[in-house]
């Protein structure tokens, strides 16, 4: 992303419109890598939906499925996520996390403001990936 140094609004528009280009054309449940390596956080707003829908009390759930990471976060005690089926499906979509829905972030506003966790996301995701490299030709030719 060192290359992609442009100002907070035209990076945002860059962004959101690439996001959206490449999410066209991109089928996640070939690939599902996410589910597969890493967790997302889970809120307290997150927990409670969950263990509703297991029909548990929040802290059986916590029990089960989570821990607390070196930051004081909730996430999954395992990899690959409990809630991915072999098909790459998740178990629990209508009740999923937050950090779920919002995966991989690269629609949200202030995008300057998370290209740490972009480029670490372009390892994970190869849309992502394909979103970097889109928006730094689009730039090259401007």
């Amino acid at each position: 992303m060192t290359r992609l140094k442009q100002k907070p609004k035209e990076m945002d528009r860059l962004f959101r419109d690439t996001h959206y280009e490449v999410f066209e054309e991109t089928d996640c449940l070939t690939c599902a890598n996410c589910c597969k390596t890493t967790s997302p956080i889970f809120i307290d707003k997150d927990i409670e939906r969950i263990a509703s829908h297991f029909r548990v009390k929040p802290s059986e759930f916590v029990d089960q499925y989570l821990k607390l990471d070196h930051e004081g976060d909730y996430v999954l005690q395992q990899s690959p996520c409990s809630f991915l089926n072999d098909d790459n499906t998740c178990s629990i979509y209508e009740y999923r996390p937050r950090a779920c829905k919002e995966y991989p972030h690269t629609d949200r506003k202030n995008m300057h403001q998370i290209s740490n966790l972009t480029v670490k996301n372009a390892t994970i995701c190869p849309a992502v990936l394909d979103i970097l490299d889109r928006i730094e030709k689009e730039i090259a030719r401007a």
